[in-house]
């Protein structure tokens, strides 16, 4: 995908060229071609010129391959950083189909980012939803493999959504053109495809696909999915439907619904999954509200979180790589074997909980203040209650009962971590850090133009971080007897999901059941009893004719061998005197028709 003379290398080329080579890569050597496409990826973003590349025609239309603006190129640059740390924490993974998919999956979100109409994005899309559904499936046990189907499942039903909604649209405008449509003019066409993207975005109630499938994936293959699939719907978002009243309600919903949730877990991985949706709830708010800054705090967030969420997975990853689980109750007193697990873990913990000096400061508290800016006073109280629950459960609840909790637990066993792992999850803390000390590292790159820039670090900002971290962890102290992790599931919107399957199931089974049971007995009294009298009918026949028939024909058979016989006496004498009867026997018959 060279598009221009410029130089211009569509990061998508390096994944898919990967993904068709590598099963023929002999040795062991091949590994280090995995660092090559996100490398290549890192140095397109960073050098590419805004514009338009890669107009090719298909099917009778003109796609754009290329749409390459300050939007698309902020959300590639953190996709193309996050793809090589997610490489490196992967490095030590023999099998080539979880590094082939995951070369798919992240070159799918290339393509939808630089997507320019709705059929490149519609290709693109769906290729990562492939892509992603086995990394969950090739975790290779029963729950990956349910997970996996179900995950698939959503996706699909999303994607039609979405092929719906443009094919619609198309047969209105006779455009596939991926633009930002007017919240006041919005049509059918645009609410089917605006569902399509919150099923990825993992919209509340259409989220029970992502704490359900990502704790189920592989170590390194949950690594990846946590962070392209629901910012590649932000970003479309973005795109098409900022200021979408909609959106900003259910983002602010997302926040608070993904805490509580995540507050009353004992799987670690589903504790961040849950965080997952209610962190991109700040994103869909922000977009849904709709001014420069929120949706600047949207892009910004949505590149901490990849970052930061990236290194949370990456240190619960190592949890089930050492001990072979991730149930709370199963772990404790680790924090002596694991202590470069849990320090890196930490640096995440306090990034996505909005402490000073890390990440997630810069961007979360962006997204708050302006919607207060906005006089969205209520959504702005809804992401401060979030974000405590936040800090309660993941910079807290997890740690603790995860690596504390207990006393020094020297009995189980524990596999050794290979160092590409640590090494992941130190570039991952490096950034945490650096873009909570320097914000305009990030900030330089917002697309949206505000009256006046965002300042994280004023006096109001910080004590208010502080007061709220602070209050957090008293909560936890007073609690912490309470929210003691139990082994148990808590079922979310999936329970009325598995009800409406059920229901479906039962109007559809029953209906059926009767007609086969009507259909047995009407067989059996009508049908059986035909071919019975069918079969008696075939009987007499076989005997009374074709029995008869053979039979006569091997008695006549018979007595003429036995006549012969007779008259082969071998007497010269009888010869001639049966020639002679026969002579006198033709001459009379002659004689007679004369």
């Amino acid at each position: 995908m060279i598009a221009t003379a410029s130089g211009f290398v569509h990061p998508t080329l390096g994944f898919y060229a990967l993904a068709l080579i590598l099963p023929f890569l002999p040795g062991k050597g091949w590994k280090w071609l995995l660092l090559v496409p996100p490398l290549v990826a890192i140095w397109s973003v960073m050098t590419i010129e805004p514009g338009s590349y890669g107009q090719v025609s298909y099917l009778g239309q003109s796609l754009l391959l290329g749409r390459v603006d300050k939007l698309s190129l902020i959300f590639a640059q953190v996709f193309a950083v996050m793809s090589l740390i997610g490489m490196v924490y992967a490095l030590h993974v023999e099998d080539k189909l979880q590094h082939i998919m995951a070369c798919v999956y992240v070159g799918g979100a290339f393509g939808c980012t630089f997507a320019g109409d709705l059929l490149t994005l519609f290709i693109f899309w769906e290729l990562m939803s492939i892509g992603s559904t086995f990394l969950i499936w090739l975790a290779r046990n029963e729950r990956s493999t349910k997970a996996g189907f179900r995950y698939f499942l959503y996706h699909t039903i999303g994607g039609l959504f979405l092929l719906a909604g443009l094919l619609m649209r198309y047969k209105a405008v006779g455009s596939f053109a991926f633009d930002h449509v007017d919240p006041a003019q919005m049509m059918v066409y645009d609410w089917m495809i605006l569902l399509g993207f919150c099923v990825n975005a993992a919209v509340v109630p259409l989220h029970a696909w992502l704490p359900d499938a990502y704790p189920e994936g592989t170590v390194t293959g949950s690594v990846f999915m946590c962070a392209f699939t629901t910012k590649t719907a932000v970003y479309v978002l973005l795109r098409g439907f900022y200021g979408v009243e909609f959106l900003a309600i259910a983002g602010t919903v997302m926040c608070v619904y993904g805490v509580l949730y995540a507050c009353i877990e004992n799987n670690a991985r589903r504790i961040l999954s849950y965080h997952i949706v209610s962190q991109v709830g700040y994103m869909v708010a922000g977009i849904g509200i709709g001014t420069a800054m929120t949706m600047n705090g949207a892009v910004a967030h949505a590149y901490a979180h990849i970052l930061y969420k990236g290194l949370l997975f990456m240190g619960t990853g190592c949890l089930l790589y050492a001990a072979g689980t991730t149930k709370l109750d199963q772990l404790g007193g680790l924090v002596h074997r694991l202590p470069w697990v849990m320090v890196l873990y930490m640096v995440a913990a306090l990034s996505i909980s909005g402490m000073p000096l890390f990440n997630g400061f810069i961007s979360k508290t962006m997204t708050i203040t302006g919607a207060a800016e906005a006089h969205r006073t209520w959504l702005a109280i809804g992401m401060e209650v979030a974000a405590v629950g936040t800090f309660l459960s993941v910079g807290i609840k997890l740690p603790y009962f995860a690596f504390w909790s207990k006393p020094a637990n020297n009995t189980m066993v524990l596999k050794p971590i290979p160092i590409n792992m640590y090494i992941g999850m130190t570039m991952g803390a490096v950034l945490c850090i650096a873009q909570g000390l320097y914000p305009d590292m990030l900030y330089r790159y917002l697309p949206f133009e505000m009256e006046e820039m965002y300042h994280p670090w004023t006096t109001w900002h910080v004590l208010q971080a502080l007061l709220l971290l602070g209050f957090s962890g008293l909560a936890f102290y007073i609690t912490r007897d309470i929210i003691t992790p139990h082994a148990k599931t808590n079922l979310d919107f999936d329970f009325f999901y598995r009800l409406i399957g059920r229901g479906v199931l039962a109007l559809v089974s029953k209906p059926l059941a009767w007609i086969d049971d009507r259909w047995t007995e009407a067989y059996r009294v009508v049908g059986l009893g035909g071919l019975l009298s069918i079969a008696r009918g075939t009987v007499w026949f076989d005997t009374k004719g074709i029995d008869t028939v053979v039979d006569g024909s091997a008695y006549t058979v018979q007595n003429v061998g036995v006549l012969s016989a007779k008259v082969q006496s071998g007497r010269l004498q009888d010869y001639l005197g049966l020639a002679a009867a026969l002579a006198l026997g033709i001459f009379a018959l002659v004689w007679y028709l004369a």
